[in-house]
């Protein structure tokens, strides 16, 4: 005779809890005491209990999925960011549903419509679609935002503000009087808030400041931007990411520019290229795998019940990590 299968009753005795409290830890985690969930996600481990999240859909509406939606899947700084938050959403019993949206409003619209009904939250890392688009999403599925405030929404967001302070107080520093800024993407919000940071602090550092751009944010939209900065040239720079940077480097390493003897250069997000490039990249760093496991938890948060108690989004610092592409200003270019 086939042995019988573990339930959540057989799981609820071992475990010492109500059958329902079983069921919430796998359907709506949130709702669970943390050392709880954990005991008992131990108890079915040990029992062999599987929770069969179709059935959990039939009966509860939830599907133990959330979706993650990225800018563009090719740029390394989202590496980080996609294990932080695959590594939240197992810790949850949670799979993660991983998409691709191609730098593209239109895009991100086409793929929510297809895997809404499927998923139980959505996180939005660095989403291109207008602020009205993304709070119809948070109409129908809890969601929370990546790198962008979207009034109303709980989003997670690094302090780009202090980390281009950062930036050009050591270009400052160093000597240098002229800056030019790399800009990325125009509906990239971390965009505009770097270029106003540097705007804001020119004053007091006695910074003249010009922006480049826009460019896609890749290698070659770095070299691109070269190309530009050549006409009007500068004796430091700050890209908009690491790719942008990195591809100004190439740029002006191709038209016998040295770097950084002739023009320092200063990137965002801290890459591994970053470390790896020649010369190594000076970059400003922030927390990407602590970015998406806080994004996850949050909106697993809200699947279980919670209710955004602030406005403000959850700001994780910055900072400044000084490598070789920075160096003092040449007397002339």
């Amino acid at each position: 005779m086939a042995e019988r299968p573990t339930t959540i009753y057989d799981v609820a005795r071992a475990a010492g809890v109500a059958p329902s409290t079983v069921s919430r830890t796998f359907s709506r985690p949130g709702r669970v005491n943390a050392e709880t969930a954990e005991r008992i996600r131990e108890v079915a481990a040990e029992l062999g209990y599987r929770a069969n999240p179709q059935a959990r859909a039939l009966s509860t509406r939830t599907t133990s999925m959330i979706a993650v939606l990225l800018a563009d899947i090719a740029n390394p700084v989202f590496a980080e960011l996609v294990r932080g938050a695959e590594e939240a959403a197992a810790e949850a019993g949670y799979a993660m549903v991983l998409a691709d949206t191609r730098e593209s409003a239109g895009r991100e619209r086409e793929v929510l419509d297809k895997i809404l009904p499927t998923v139980d939250g959505v996180v939005l890392a660095s989403p291109r679609m207008s602020d009205t688009a993304v709070r119809q999403v948070a109409k129908v599925k809890p969601t929370v935002v990546l790198n962008r405030e979207v009034g109303g929404l709980p989003s997670v967001v690094v302090d780009n503000p202090r980390g281009m302070r950062r930036a050009a107080e050591h270009l400052a520093g160093l000597g240098h009087t002229h800056v030019t800024y790399l800009a990325g993407p125009e509906a990239a919000w971390p965009d505009g808030v770097r270029w106003r940071a540097l705007r804001d602090v020119r004053v007091d550092l006695g910074l003249s400041v010009r922006r480049v751009g826009p460019v896609p944010p890749t290698v070659n939209g770095g070299v691109r931007a070269a190309a530009a900065w050549a006409a009007h040239p500068t004796s430091a720079v700050v890209g908009y990411n690491d790719m942008v940077a990195i591809g100004f480097m190439r740029g002006v390493l191709a038209m016998g520019r040295r770097v950084p003897e002739d023009v320092s250069v200063i990137g965002f997000d801290n890459t591994q290229s970053a470390e790896i490039v020649t010369p190594s990249l000076t970059t400003v760093a922030s927390p990407q795998r602590e970015l998406g496991a806080r994004a996850v938890r949050h909106v697993l948060a809200f699947v279980g019940g919670a209710r955004s108690t602030s406005a403000e989004p959850v700001l994780l610092p910055s900072k400044l990590v000084q490598r070789a592409s920075t160096g003092p200003a040449a007397p002339s270019l």
